[in-house]
């Protein structure tokens, strides 16, 4: 009896099987391609993923119930040919040209990262979300000296009331060409470490009363009473005209809370030393020794979205 069922159990696997697999890749397909066109959404990247595991799993099943027709392939010159179209291909999407980038760019899906940096034409947007009810986005409007190649090194960071950093939203391929937010990143990082060594006191905390590393106890406060108001800066420099890098910022302030607000010209920073000799930047006010570096920014808009 054993017999006589074997072989129709055996077809009925591989049915199964092949039914299970042409299913399960009809639906990666479409979730691929929703993941490609409509905004990030973890149920449907979720899907993908775990499908794409049960996928693998009946690929191996696959390959056991045609070893035979597939070892024939793996000894046909066919395998050659199409080994090197697919490294071809691997190679091309992840090196990513310009043509490639460009398919890339119809896609609706920016993935879910807080923090997105994106350059046109005329402008900068920064977008940064650090929660689904609080979201930034800083539009700046590029002048009539910003240059399209090589672009100006930019910085854009948080700092608290004490003018500490807190966080880094967009750090500058040169640091070199940023100076005051190499300086204010630097001693950041410098106070977290001396924070985080045993018996050692917050570095931080000593000169100002708000001296937490973590950036949602300024961006989101439990209440509004407790709101802290913070700072967001931007720091821009053309490299190679002579002249230093200008510094915006606008205030935030939770507490009286602004939907639209336009970031300020600061200054531009100078390095002296402080009364034990060490290194400090200062803001001086602009002067007649700066010209086409104050067109490079037109304008700056912060807009947050507050959720009730």
């Amino acid at each position: 009896m054993s017999e006589r069922k074997s072989p129709r159990l055996g077809t009925l696997r591989r049915r199964s099987v092949s039914l299970l697999t042409a299913l399960t890749f009809l639906v990666l397909a479409v979730t691929g391609a929703l993941a490609f066109i409509q905004p990030f959404s973890l149920g449907i990247i979720g899907l993908h993923s775990l499908m794409g595991f049960f996928f693998i799993a009946l690929i191996a099943l696959h390959v056991i119930n045609n070893s035979r027709p597939l070892a024939s392939y793996v000894r046909s010159r066919t395998l050659w040919g199409t080994l090197l179209i697919t490294a071809a291909l691997t190679l091309l999407f992840w090196w990513q040209p310009a043509p490639v980038k460009a398919v890339l760019g119809w896609s609706g899906n920016l993935g879910p990262a807080m923090e997105r940096f994106q350059m046109s034409e005329d402008g900068m947007v920064f977008d940064y979300t650090p929660a689904p009810d609080y979201k930034m986005r800083l539009t700046v409007k590029t002048g009539a000296s910003f240059p399209d190649s090589p672009p100006p090194a930019v910085a854009i960071w948080l700092e608290n009331q004490g003018g500490y950093h807190i966080k880094t939203l967009l750090a500058p391929d040169a640091a070199g060409e940023v100076p005051y937010w190499k300086f204010k990143h630097a001693g950041w990082e410098k106070a977290k470490r001396e924070a985080e060594e045993p018996g050692e006191v917050d570095a931080i905390s000593s000169p100002t009363p708000n001296g937490s590393f973590d950036p949602a106890d300024y961006i989101l406060p439990g209440a509004s009473e407790d709101s802290t108001p913070y700072a967001l800066i931007l720091e821009i420099n053309q490299a190679g005209d002579g002249q230093a890098s200008l510094v915006h910022a606008v205030e935030i302030d939770n507490s009286l809370p602004r939907a639209f607000q336009l970031m300020e010209l600061r200054g531009f920073p100078k390095r002296g030393d402080d009364a034990d000799g060490k290194e400090a930047w200062s803001l001086y006010y602009v002067d007649d020794a700066f010209g086409s570096a104050l067109d490079l920014i037109d304008s700056a808009l912060l807009t947050i979205e507050r959720g009730k």
